[in-house]
């Protein structure tokens, strides 16, 4: 006889700054739905984050599937804060030299493919 299943707690947590973080790691609520969304299945979710077991992954996208417009709200949310942070950071420093560094590596790798 099967036993009967019994309540799991989905693996996750919100760290001091209010990002939804999967289990005890430092991978994102939001990277993982990415990937999910993307395309890629719970195995190779689980493939590009070392950190994270097959069955935790299964669980969050189980999660996400069940809660997906509260999900997709809270990563446009975090979307919309990283963009002002963004800006915050060009407004304060708009000659950067390392940001510059990045973009012209950035447009040498667009324009080799």
């Amino acid at each position: 006889m099967i036993a009967m299943p019994t309540a799991v707690d989905v693996p996750l947590r919100q760290d001091e700054g209010g990002v939804i973080r999967i289990g005890k790691t430092r991978v994102t609520l939001q990277s993982l739905i990415a990937d999910f969304r993307n395309g890629a299945s719970p195995e190779e979710i689980a493939h590009h984050y070392s950190a994270l077991s097959l069955s935790d992954v299964y669980l969050v996208v189980g999660y996400y599937l069940q809660h997906r417009a509260e999900i997709d709200a809270y990563v446009q949310e975090q979307r919309q804060l990283a963009d002002e942070a963004r800006q915050a950071y060009e407004a304060d420093h708009p000659n950067d030299p390392l940001r510059q560094r990045l973009l012209e590596q950035l447009a040498a790798q667009r324009n080799r493919t």
